[in-house]
């Protein structure tokens, strides 16, 4: 039996799907991955012996969209990774597809006539009336919801936007390659039983008989691999750090490191700053800071007081694992969720919008660094599913099995 995985996105969306394709290869199944080139990718997959089918632009190249016209030419350039990954597909049994990679994907595993998965990482944009759509701005046509609109309207009211912002470029591909229209975008992308990769501690959904979600459980990929010699010594020689860093994300604020440095003085805590793609730095010399690159987060994060964070569905997950009380400063898309989750579990502090100043960040530290917010942290990291990749993939070899 021959999978095919596909994603396009951050370090965040092809993590898990490594730690699925290895699932996948030890129930005997072959099984390849379509993701960015990014030298990291293909270290990581090249790290398990995974093949890495190379679809799209580096993502540490991309910028995000600043304009309806701009989204559009995106997803025409999305939908374009059809080819690349239709050439993948060849002879595979399932194609199972995250991130950004359902525009091409979803279209591919039609072409070729084969069981189509689409997983997300996280559930803040499947259509549920349980809670209200994440917030987006109107486009010229669509009218604004009335006044105490219900959940259903919000959803029907995203719909139409999805449709406005993507349908034209998707269709207008599916017709060059012998396809249906898509009558409805998020139907498309997400399709009526999508999977939902996240703990359903962090990440809980509520059935409704408007989507058939399988709740998975996050995919973890064990990491092994031992701490660098001058971070252990960093970590030994004296009490547990705070640890700051913003992963995949590079548009920060400018002066965010400096501004969590001292904070997290403020608080008497050493501190760790992780570089990530916005390659944050220190401010000054002094001993009671220290810098690291790319490492195992699953034991570092053991290892420290709190995490300051940007809210990934990945960072999130290991830091919730690994006990350690998070602070969340959200920069962009599910962020937001991720941040009010910590909150409402009582693991952690969510901070208000992408750009803390000292006092903001000085408070939101003083409620993770209390001994009730670390009790409670420990308490759900014992609760944490580990076996979410494991079992998806007995899963998808099922529904290969079933065509």
């Amino acid at each position: 039996m021959r999978v095919l995985l596909t994603t396009y996105g951050s370090r965040g969306d092809v993590e898990p799907l490594v730690a699925l394709a290895v699932q996948v290869r030890a129930l005997g199944a072959e099984v390849r991955v379509c993701a960015p080139p990014d030298k990291e990718f293909v270290d990581l997959l090249a790290g398990v012996g995974v093949e890495l089918v190379p679809i799209g632009a580096p993502m540490g190249t991309m910028v995000a969209p600043g304009s309806p016209a701009e989204a559009a030419r995106r997803v025409a350039e999305l939908a374009g990774q059809f080819e690349p990954v239709t050439a993948a597909a060849e002879g595979c049994d399932v194609l199972l597809a995250t991130g950004l990679a359902h525009f091409g994907s979803r279209s591919a595993a039609e072409k070729l006539g084969i069981p189509y998965v689409y997983a997300t990482f996280c559930s803040y944009l499947l259509p549920t009336p349980h809670r209200a759509p994440p917030p987006a701005p109107l486009l010229p046509g669509l009218a604004a919801p009335p006044e105490g609109a219900g959940n259903r309207a919000l959803w029907e009211l995203n719909a139409q936007l999805f449709n406005r912002l993507h349908g034209e470029s998707v269709n207008a591909h599916r017709e060059s390659v012998g396809l249906p229209s898509a009558d409805d975008v998020c139907t498309f992308i997400f399709t009526g039983q999508p999977w939902l990769a996240a703990d359903p501690v962090l990440d809980p959904w509520q059935e409704t008989a408007d989507l058939d979600v399988v709740h998975t459980g996050a995919w973890i990929m064990p990491d092994e691999r031992p701490l660098p010699e001058e971070l252990v010594a960093f970590l030994d020689a004296g009490a547990p750090p705070v640890y700051v860093g913003f992963g995949s994300m590079r548009g920060v604020s400018e002066g965010i490191a400096g501004v969590a440095i001292e904070a997290i003085r403020a608080q008497g805590r050493r501190v760790l700053v992780g570089r990530g793609w916005a390659e944050l730095g220190l401010i000054d010399d002094r001993d009671d800071c220290f810098a690291v690159g790319e490492v195992n987060q699953q034991a570092l994060f053991g290892r420290v007081a709190a995490v300051v964070h940007h809210g990934g569905a990945g960072t999130t997950t290991t830091a919730a694992r690994a006990g350690a009380p998070q602070v969340v400063v959200p920069q962009a898309g599910d962020q937001s969720f991720w941040a009010g989750r910590v909150a409402d579990l009582g693991i952690g502090a969510a901070h208000d919008g992408p750009t803390p100043t000292f006092q903001s960040l000085v408070a939101a530290l003083g409620a993770a660094l209390t001994p009730e917010t670390r009790e409670r942290a420990k308490s759900v990291a014992g609760a944490i599913r580990t076996d979410g990749a494991a079992e998806s993939a007995k899963r998808l070899l099922d529904t290969a099995a079933a065509r």
